[in-house]
């Protein structure tokens, strides 16, 4: 099966690899093979990375895999394809006091895309990661088998396939324990705080009283306002809390197209940093959301991705130990600081200890820090290396599904199990990532 030559994105834009695309619609048939050279799931591209990307091979796109099976309302257990989204699971779901246990920073994410990723949200403190609170999958090998994987039936496929990138086979359907809330809304504080030791004060007095916690903070910080950032928290309302609100219908906004250079740079970003760190103007702030607002605010601006310009951007997102978490996060952000590179949304979270059953998986106890930076040529790659090498003094490691150019070492160092990981590998399964990253590690 040829497929169509095509250049399908990942949502950094960068690299830009020719392959190969084919579609699966029926759970039920074979894996639409090519006669020869590699295959890799594709779902809707939000990896920011290569992990999503098979240079010079073959695609199989899943969103024709789109159908649900089952929903029981009474327990919040929710079978479908691995094709449908999380904004579709949400859909059906929500309006029966059901949301998703975890959920990352966009709703565009297929059900098989998040578990082979792993993903994670604002109340990892709480509940860890997806892969926690998927119940349990099929897995369709190259060589025909079809695998039912759950913690106790196949449970080392399953395992390696929760954070395993799509490469030990296809998930064609799985089911998801859901997570009861009491309205669409939620209800919390919006904190400024003026250093690292500020916000490490308000994770640890947040964790116990609210269910998701975030940061953003100011990249370009120095001095005294290094570590400088708005801290969120908040809780699903409920019913009664939430009695007579009504969900604000925005204006649909996007990028219409690509600039012919990044918009993000040294001067937009002192100047935006400065406006939104000051544009709350008590340090604390009551605040309410609906769902969107909250966990997708970019989600409202579709290919917001495109103001990088044509060349895209390179997400980094790393995590450290507990251990020296302050110093090293200091550490970064002055590194960041001096290149002058950086983007207008910084993540800074804490993660809490619950273990995802994921051989691969990236959360692990200690705080993690993501941000976005255009590519501005070597520059941007030496930078990135220099934080790298932090990340790995500390004991950390970096997220392969934000990932577009770390070395084999540094993703061996991060993820020890890797070599049991390679064992559960299917053999016509690759990508552009595991080729670069795990070939010669």
């Amino acid at each position: 099966m040829a497929g169509d030559v095509a250049m399908p994105m990942s949502w950094g834009r960068y690299p830009r690899l020719a392959q190969r695309v084919v579609h699966m619609a029926d759970r039920r048939g074979a894996l639409p093979l090519p006669a020869e050279g590699s295959i890799l799931p594709y779902g809707l591209g939000r990896s920011y990375g290569d992990s999503c990307l098979n240079g010079g091979g073959t695609l199989i796109a899943t969103r024709g895999l789109d159908r649900f099976i089952s929903f029981d309302r009474e327990s919040g257990e929710i079978t479908c394809e691995a094709g449908v989204s999380l904004a579709e699971i949400i859909e059906v779901a929500l309006p029966h006091g059901w949301f998703l246990p975890a959920t990352p920073g966009t709703k565009f994410v297929t059900l098989g895309g998040a578990i082979a990723n792993d993903v994670h949200g604002k109340n990892h403190h709480r509940d860890g990661t997806f892969g926690l609170h998927v119940k349990s999958f099929e897995l369709l090998r190259s060589d025909g088998t079809r695998l039912r994987c759950s913690p106790e039936e196949n449970a080392d496929y399953f395992a390696a396939s929760i954070g395993g990138l799509g490469l030990t086979g296809l998930i064609t359907t799985a089911t998801l324990k859901l997570k009861r809330v009491g309205s669409a809304f939620l209800g919390g504080q919006s904190i400024k705080f003026g250093s690292l030791d500020e916000f490490f004060d308000l994770s640890a007095e947040s964790a116990a009283t609210h269910e998701y916690v975030v940061s953003w903070i100011d990249c370009l910080g120095e001095g005294e306002t290094l570590g400088r950032g708005h801290f969120l928290r908040a809780n699903f309302l409920s019913a009664e809390e939430a009695a007579g609100m009504r969900s604000r219908r925005s204006l649909p906004l996007a990028v219409p197209v690509t600039p012919p250079v990044s918009l993000v740079n040294r001067l937009t970003l002192k100047a935006f940093n400065a406006a939104y760190y000051n544009r709350q103007s008590v340090r604390v702030a009551q605040k309410t959301w609906g769902v969107d607002g909250f966990h997708y605010p970019l989600d409202a601006i579709a290919n917001w991705n495109r103001i990088y310009g044509p060349r895209g951007f390179l997400q980094y997102q790393a995590v450290v130990p507990p251990r020296d978490q302050r110093d090293v996060a200091e550490a970064l952000l002055e590194e960041i600081a001096r290149s002058g590179q950086g983007s207008f949304l910084v993540v800074l979270k804490v993660f809490g200890d619950r273990r995802s059953p994921g051989l691969m998986s990236f959360p692990m106890p200690g705080t993690t820090l993501a941000l976005d930076f255009p590519i501005l040529g070597e520059a941007t790659f030496k930078l990135l290396d220099r934080l790298d090498a932090i990340v790995v003094e500390a004991g950390g490691r970096i997220y392969a599904a934000k990932d577009a150019r770390m070395a084999p070492e540094t993703f061996a160092r991060g993820y020890p199990d890797i070599e049991t990981f390679r064992k559960f590998v299917d053999p016509r399964m690759s990508s552009s990532f595991a080729r670069r990253v795990m070939e010669t590690a």
